[in-house]
């Protein structure tokens, strides 16, 4: 078995508020093990997903005290972007691999390329058929909670309508529009479907469309996105799901202030796509602690992290997708894993100070360098 080329790994806490998931499982720190690279775990790291520091002992990682000794390491695994107090550990000759979101978080762009930083994007990574296999599963597990959090504020108590998701006998159910047919958008109107609710899908895509109406056989009802369509959809709405992605860049707003004006009183907008600015005109992001305003009568939820809810389902989903990447990175570094593999290529968006990922650089306005030319 050759060297990896990577040593150690670190994997910190996660601080960004009420962030419980972490970057990676005791079954992931085995597989490190197992090629000869070392993981350095946080102390407390996966409490919050139901992961002990006995866990990660047992499978061959060290415990260390502090943050800094997790970042110590050549290369740190994370979930979320760093957060200003983690900037100071940021450097040149270290690898991150974690969710971005650059797009949506230019100070971190600017802390990445000050620092020189070898910074890899879960949510950049992407195959030849387009798809993005390290975003997929947290786009899944926010899908299909996206609904769950809908019906919660829909409750009266909780500032909603007083609409039952799935109504009762007799009594029409709650209108759901879903804007966007990718894996969260894809998610969410599954789970409102099998809630009873009545579902309205979006998509410019029609092909996409035409698939989501073969496996549901009519249960979700699919529509062409157009404004006029849109107007008369959000207006008659009682749970607006905004699930709009592109790819490293900003998401396209999709509906504006004065469509969400025209929504019902004690309606519900649940913006998935906050993580890259948003689709909604009047969102901003929210946390877990105070995840809902209200604007124009209208509950706004907007949650940064929504998968955090969930951590000991999210931590596994992530691993089960990352780990593979990781140990790719581990075993040849950054540069040589990048040029072995597009997906990866494609996943580096700042090296050296430069920004190697287009969507991210013309959305930042600073110049772009090809991955592979960068890495030369």
């Amino acid at each position: 078995m050759a060297a990896p080329n990577i040593r150690t790994v670190g994997v910190p806490k996660e601080i960004k508020n009420n962030e419980y998931r972490v970057a990676m499982t005791p079954d992931g720190v085995r597989e490190f093990e197992r090629l000869g690279v070392d993981v350095f775990v946080e102390t407390g790291a996966g409490a919050g997903a139901s992961f002990s520091d006995a866990d990660y002992v047992a499978a061959g990682a060290d415990i260390v005290p502090t943050a800094a000794d997790a970042w110590a390491q050549e290369m740190v695994v994370k979930v979320k972007e760093p957060q200003d107090d983690e900037f100071r550990f940021l450097r040149a000759d270290l690898t991150l691999f974690t969710y971005l979101h650059l797009a949506a978080y230019p100070i971190v762009a600017k802390a990445l390329i000050e620092s020189r930083c070898t910074g890899l994007a879960y949510e950049t990574v992407q195959l030849d058929t387009g798809a993005l296999p390290l975003l997929a599963p947290m786009s899944e597990v926010a899908g299909r909670l996206a609904p769950q959090i809908g019906a919660h504020y829909l409750e009266r108590h909780n500032g909603g309508r007083g609409v039952l998701m799935g109504g009762a006998p007799g009594v029409q159910p709650a209108k759901v529009v879903v804007l966007g047919a990718g894996n969260v958008g894809w998610n969410s109107a599954w789970i409102a479907a099998g809630m009873e609710a009545e579902v309205v899908l979006f998509d410019k895509n029609l092909d996409r469309l035409r698939w989501v109406d073969q496996i549901n056989k009519g249960r979700i009802v699919t529509l062409a996105s157009n404004r006029g369509a849109l107007e008369r959809n959000i207006a008659d709405a009682d749970l607006v799901i905004g699930a709009v992605l592109v790819a490293g860049g900003r998401a396209p707003v999709v509906v504006t202030e004065d469509m969400v004006r025209t929504m019902k009183h004690g309606a519900v907008i649940v913006d998935v796509a906050i993580d890259q600015g948003g689709c909604i005109e009047t969102i901003h992001e929210t946390a877990h602690d105070e995840p809902v305003y209200e604007l124009h009568g209208v509950l706004h939820y907007a949650v940064g992290n929504m998968p955090g809810a969930v951590p000991h389902t999210s931590t596994y989903a992530l691993t089960n997708a990352t780990l593979p990447y990781q140990l790719e990175v581990a075993m040849h570094g950054a540069a040589g894993a990048s040029r072995r593999d597009t997906a990866l290529s494609h996943g580096l968006n700042t090296y050296a100070g430069q920004v190697t990922n287009a969507p991210v650089a013309e959305f930042l306005g600073t110049p772009f360098i090809e991955p592979l030319a960068a890495l030369n």
